[in-house]
């Protein structure tokens, strides 16, 4: 159970970031962002073939680019950049002179395209059958503690990473930046009339989040060792996104807890149900159900669970004129 525990934990560290960062661009700027997953596999895939080191001698049973040799945490640093890179190589294709429903096809077929490519192209990340054998970080430690308290170790280093992206966020959260986004977000028209730069500000934000996007999928890849593109199906993305929405858009706590619920309550809870039907039907039906949880909560409570602070600017007021004033 302990174990169970601990990979339960690693998971919501990993999908909670992912979701801090797509909060960043759907909930701040209205970035329909359909192809987030893309991201968090480019960090994925970046830190993975940097671990394993070249295709040949050991790893000759599988072919992928980007070999080599680097100590921990220097792949989780490639992750992040490879996710940075991604996400302005896709901003650069889709925020420009697009609207916002235009956006959101054209990240969607970017993610369909980005998973068909990787499965079809053996030599970019051997294919369908993606990347295996990546090593545990610090092997030394994980040999000297067992795997039971290596896990909670790791767990223990996702969470200050969790927390570390939080206040990252939370300080945005409360710059004139995040303001800047959200009323280029709320009237683009007026914002461009007092001088801001939408275009602009929407691919800062895309690029931050592919960047903690990346990081995310750097740490699930050093933790469960494999990474394939059955691993990162465009569907991925709204699982993410239905727990941003459930929780609250543009609000970092209810992401947090739109986000346990989804990945833990209507994601985990479902696989101790006793097996019923064809096998597999369980997992289909989870899907079922999230598609059904965001139509309710898209009708019933739009807001979500803790809806978005809004600001109130109050004008000042003006002392009256005293009556000896000519």
């Amino acid at each position: 159970m302990s174990y169970y525990l601990s990979t339960v934990a690693v998971y919501f560290g990993v999908d909670l970031m992912a979701a801090w960062a797509l909060n960043m661009q759907f909930g701040w700027a209205g970035v329909p962002n359909f192809a987030f997953i893309v991201f968090q596999a480019a960090g994925a895939y970046a830190a993975a073939a940097v671990t394993l080191g070249p295709d040949t001698g050991a790893n000759s049973f599988q072919h992928y680019i980007l070999g080599a040799h680097l100590a921990f945490p220097l792949p989780l640093l490639v992750g992040a950049a490879a996710g940075g890179v991604v996400s302005a190589a896709v901003g650069i294709l889709t925020l420009r002179g697009l609207r916002r429903d235009y956006q959101a096809a054209v990240f969607l077929l970017v993610a369909v395209i980005a998973s068909d490519v990787a499965t079809a192209d053996v030599n970019l990340f051997n294919g369908s059958n993606g990347i295996a054998g990546v090593p545990q970080p610090l092997p030394s430690l994980a040999l000297s503690l067992g795997p039971s308290a290596y896990q909670w170790v790791y767990a223990a280093f996702v969470a200050v990473i969790c927390l570390a992206v939080l206040l990252l966020v939370r300080r945005l959260g409360h710059s004139e930046w995040q303001r800047a986004l959200r009323a280029s977000r709320d009237d683009e028209p007026a914002a461009r009339a007092l001088g801001l730069n939408p275009a602009l500000m929407r691919m800062q934000v895309v690029v931050l989040g592919g960047v903690i996007a990346g990081l995310s999928g750097a740490l699930l890849v050093a933790f469960i060792g494999a990474w394939s593109p059955g691993a990162w199906q465009y569907a991925e993305t709204f699982a993410i996104l239905t727990g941003i929405i459930l929780g609250g858009v543009s609000n970092d706590w209810g992401v947090l807890i739109g986000t346990f619920l989804v990945q833990i309550l209507f994601v985990e809870v479902p696989s101790f149900l006793p097996q019923i039907g064809y096998p597999g039907l369980i997992d289909a039906l989870v899907w079922v159900v999230i598609g059904f949880l965001w139509l309710v909560v898209l009708f019933v409570r739009p807001s979500g669970i803790w809806p978005e602070r809004r600001y109130r600017v109050l004008a000042r007021s003006r002392r009256p004129a005293s009556s000896g004033e000519p």
